[in-house]
C-alpha cells in the first residue's frame, strides 16, 4: 500500500490512524472557533478532524488545545550561539516546527562552506529548517568580510530541497541605484522568493526597491512604516529578538483584518532569553496579553507565515496538512505541553535519531595581536562622531560631542557615558583596525569583546581601559572566538564560540548557563543594557542607520560612506 492510499484509508476511518489525539479542541484559524474533535495523524499528515477516530496510538489531551506548529519566518541560527542541531533541540519543544533561516553570519565568515554546513544540518534536524541563500556577502564595501559570494557561487544551491529563495536583500541602495552585482542576484531569483531588508525606506525609493520582486520585510520599527509597506504589497514579519524588539511598536497592525499579511520572527535570539522567556510562544502570549485577538496572533504565527513563503502544506489543523502540531494549555498562556513535527512526537528519543554533522570554521579567528596603543584616537578639531545606542534597537543615532583631550589623544567621557569602541579585522586579510566612540553601554571600567559582529564578524570591543580592551581582543584569538569580559587585566567571564567564531560546540544548556555568568560579569563593569553582547554585535552593522563602525572606520549609514 502506498502512503497516499494509507492516508485515504485512515482519513476515511476504514483503517485505524497511526496516532489519534482525543478529548481536546483545535483552534480553527479560518473561523476563529475552538472545535471539539479528535485529530487523526497518518505518517507525517493530519488525515482527520471534526469527528471521532480510532488509532493504533491514542493520546488523551482532554482540556487541551491544538494549534498549528509555529513558523519563525526570519532568523539567524548563529545568533542562538549554538549549532543547528542544538538549536533544534532547544527551540522545537516550544512549538516552533519550521524556521526560515538565513545563514548570513557563517556565510560572511566561511562563504559556501558555511552555507553547505547549514544545508547538511537542515537535512538531519527534526525541526524543518528552510534556508534562504545569503544575498549580501559581503554586506557592503565598507567592511572586510571573510568571504565573497557572487551569484555564480549561490546558483549551485538554488535547487536544494531545503532552499526557499534569496535571503534579506540588505543593500537597498544597491538595488535602487541598479548596482550590477545586486541586479545579477535579483535577476536569478525573479519568480522565486526574495526577502527584504529596508529599514525606514519609503516613498518612491521603496517603490523602486519593491519593483525588483522583493516581498517580505522584518525591519519595520513603527506601525506607520509597516502600513506603507503592507499597502505596497509586502508581507510584514513582526520581530522580537534579544536586541531588536519591535512587537510592542507594531501591535496596532496585529489585527484580524491585517493578519493575512503578517508573520512573526525573532531574527536574533540567544538561548538565555529562550530559557527565560520562550521563543515565538513568548511573542504570542505577549501580544494576546496586550489585547491582540488570538485569531490574528495565531494566524501570524502559522498559516499567514506559511503562505508568505510558499509553504503550502502547513499552517492549519486540517486533513491533508502536515502534522506540525502544538498541544497547549490555553490560547492566552501558549504553554507547549506536547509537540508533533511531521507527525512525530518530539522527545529525546526522536532527537537521538539524527546523524551528526561535522563542524566547520574551527580556525577562523586570524586577527593580529593588539596592544593598548592600538586603541589611541588622535585629537581633532571640532566635534567627534559618537554612536548613540538605543536600547532594544539595532538602529543607532549619529551623535556629536566635544570630547576631552589627554595629551594628543581624544579621551572618553564617562560623565556622559561615552567610551571607546574598536573593530579589528579577524579574517587574516589586511589587519585593519578602526577606533571610535559609543554612548549608552553604561560601562564604568573594563572591556567587553566579541567575534560576533554583524555582518562581517570582525572583532568588536568596547571599553573604558585600553589595556583591558587589548587583553579582551587577544583572548578571543586564544579561544577561537566568542565573548570575553575583562577587568583590570583579568578575564572575568568568557564563552568560546569556535564554530566560525559564532557558535559553541557545547549543548545549549551549557551555553545558557555560561551566558548567565557572562551577563553578570558585564553588569559588574556597569553595563546597563539588557543584552550588552548582542547590542555590541550590532555596532559594526553598516546597513542599519545611522552611525556604525567597521574595520575601515566610522560609517555614516545615511550617506553610505566612511567618515573622514
Amino acid at each position: 500500500m502506498t502512503d497516499l492510499e494509507r492516508f485515504i484509508d485512515q482519513g476515511t476511518g476504514r483503517e485505524p490512524a497511526d496516532i489519534v489525539l482525543k478529548g481536546g479542541r483545535f483552534f480553527d484559524l479560518v473561523t476563529g472557533e475552538l472545535v471539539a474533535s479528535d485529530i487523526a495523524i497518518s505518517g507525517e499528515r493530519i488525515v482527520g478532524t471534526c469527528g471521532e477516530y480510532r488509532g493504533r496510538t491514542e493520546i488523551d489531551i482532554s482540556g487541551r488545545i491544538v494549534v498549528p506548529g509555529f513558523i519563525d519566518t526570519h532568523l539567524h541560527i548563529e545568533s542562538s550561539l549554538v549549532t543547528p542541531h542544538e538549536f533544534d533541540r532547544c527551540v522545537l519543544p516550544y512549538g516552533v516546527t519550521t524556521v526560515i533561516c538565513d545563514p548570513h553570519e557563517i556565510a560572511n565568515v566561511l562563504g559556501t562552506e558555511g552555507i553547505q554546513f547549514f544545508l547538511d544540518s537542515a537535512l538531519e534536524t527534526i525541526m524543518d529548517i528552510r534556508v534562504q541563500l545569503s544575498s549580501c556577502v559581503p554586506a557592503t564595501h565598507l567592511e572586510t568580510s571573510g568571504a565573497d559570494l557572487p551569484i555564480e557561487r549561490l546558483l549551485p544551491f538554488r535547487d536544494h530541497p531545503k532552499v526557499i529563495g534569496l535571503a534579506e536583500f540588505m543593500n537597498f541602495p544597491g538595488v535602487i541605484h541598479k548596482d550590477p552585482v545586486c541586479l545579477a542576484k535579483l535577476e536569478a531569483f525573479q519568480g522565486g522568493h526574495i526577502d527584504g531588508h529596508a529599514p525606514l525606506l519609503s516613498g518612491n525609493d521603496l517603490n523602486g526597491y519593491l519593483s525588483a520582486g522583493i516581498r517580505t520585510e522584518h525591519e519595520c520599527t513603527t506601525a506607520e512604516e509597516a502600513l506603507e509597506k503592507i499597502r505596497k504589497g509586502m508581507h510584514i514579519l513582526i520581530r522580537e529578538g534579544s536586541v531588536s524588539k519591535d512587537l510592542h511598536a507594531l501591535m496596532p497592525i496585529l489585527t484580524e483584518r491585517l493578519s493575512p499579511f503578517l508573520a512573526l520572527c525573532t531574527d536574533d535570539r540567544n538561548p538565555l532569553d529562550i530559557a527565560e522567556q520562550g521563543h515565538l510562544d513568548y511573542m504570542i502570549r505577549t501580544a494576546i496579553s496586550h489585547g491582540r485577538a488570538p485569531l490574528a496572533v495565531y494566524r501570524a504565527a502559522s498559516i499567514s507565515a506559511a503562505k508568505a513563503f510558499g509553504l503550502r502544506d502547513r499552517g492549519l489543523v486540517a486533513p491533508g496538512w502536515r502534522a506540525d502540531l502544538v498541544v497547549i494549555d490555553t490560547l492566552e498562556t501558549c504553554k507547549a505541553e506536547t509537540v508533533f513535527s511531521a507527525g512525530r512526537k518530539v522527545d529525546d528519543a526522536l532527537f537521538a535519531t539524527r546523524r551528526p554533522v561535522e563542524p566547520v570554521g574551527l580556525d577562523s579567528v586570524k586577527a593580529r595581536p593588539v596592544a593598548a596603543a592600538h586603541f589611541a584616537v588622535p585629537v581633532t578639531d571640532g566635534e567627534t562622531p559618537v554612536i548613540g545606542v538605543l536600547p532594544g534597537k539595532i538602529i543607532t543615532e549619529h551623535r556629536r560631542y566635544r570630547l576631552p583631550a589627554k595629551g594628543n589623544q581624544t579621551a572618553l567621557d564617562l560623565a556622559q557615558d561615552i567610551i571607546k569602541v574598536a573593530v579589528i579585522e579577524r579574517h587574516g586579510k589586511n589587519g585593519n583596525h578602526a577606533n571610535g566612540f559609543v554612548q549608552g553601554f553604561g560601562l564604568k571600567k573594563g572591556a567587553i569583546a566579541s567575534t560576533v559582529g554583524h555582518d562581517s564578524h570582525n572583532i568588536c570591543v568596547v571599553g573604558v581601559n585600553e589595556d583591558d580592551m587589548a587583553t579582551a581582543a587577544n583572548r578571543l584569538g586564544e579561544i577561537k572566538g566568542g565573548f570575553v569580559v575583562v577587568e583590570d587585566g583579568k578575564v572575568k567571564g568568557e564563552i568560546a564560540l569556535p564554530v566560525a567564531g559564532l557558535m559553541s560546540l557545547e549543548p545549549y544548556e551549557s551555553v545558557r548557563d555560561t551566558l548567565h555568568h557572562l551577563r553578570h560579569a558585564a553588569f559588574a563593569l556597569g553595563a546597563t543594557l539588557e543584552e550588552p553582547f548582542l547590542q555590541l554585535a550590532f555596532l559594526p552593522l553598516p546597513v542599519i542607520p545611522h552611525l556604525k563602525i567597521s574595520d575601515r572606520g566610522m560609517v555614516d549609514v545615511d550617506r553610505f560612506a566612511l567618515i573622514g
